[in-house]
């Protein structure tokens, strides 16, 4: 057997670390599945945004809503503003990229719905853009965000801020959360 290269072990270390610091936010990441659970049994939607792995995150959890999670069950309304590429080069052409998901959130958000804005820095100019028309039109906003939670932090009624500042390390919370909130979600269905 060939050494161990470092990096692996402090990778590992360092996802341990934050895993510890960010379990001291259990109770927002139940707030921000009850709220969504709340939304979806009134007939509301949950949209999400974001951009590069948070745009995947998005695709991700807004399939486990549509689809099933774990167990089978109707399916709820969950999309990804990340995925239309139409709808996207169209309004970044036209408009501006900071307006991708702003534009959709205006055409597709009602109020009562709630936008899942997921920001790595909390400073994604698109992703601010979007939660400020979700609450001009009456909509519920929850960031995803690192340490500090940024700007997208002050637009939302809740955050789950990972006490990180490494991209990666982020990401992992970031679907860890996520996951359980989907679970949570699905449990009554």
């Amino acid at each position: 057997m060939t050494d161990l290269n470092p990096i692996i072990a402090d990778r590992f270390t360092e996802h341990l670390e934050v895993f510890g610091k960010t379990m001291e936010h259990m109770d927002t990441i139940q707030e921000i599945a009850y709220r969504c659970k709340a939304a979806l049994e009134n007939g509301n939607k949950i949209l999400f945004c974001g951009n590069g792995g948070s745009a995947a995150d998005s695709q991700h959890l807004a399939a486990e809503l549509i689809c099933r999670f774990k167990k089978e069950r109707r399916s709820l309304a969950g999309i990804a503003l990340t995925t239309d590429t139409s709808a996207l080069t169209a309004i970044a052409n036209d408009y501006d990229f900071e307006s991708v998901f702003a534009r959709q959130v205006e055409g597709l958000g009602r109020t009562g719905d709630v936008l899942i804005g997921i920001s790595t820095s909390g400073n994604s100019k698109n992703v601010i853009k979007a939660a400020e028309m979700a609450r001009s039109i009456g909509m519920h906003t929850i960031a995803f965000t690192g340490e500090g939670g940024g700007k997208l932090a002050e637009l939302c009624d809740i955050t789950l801020a990972i006490p990180s500042n490494v991209t990666a390390r982020i990401q992992e919370m970031h679907i860890l959360a996520g996951h359980i909130m989907c679970e949570i979600i699905e449990e009554d269905y």
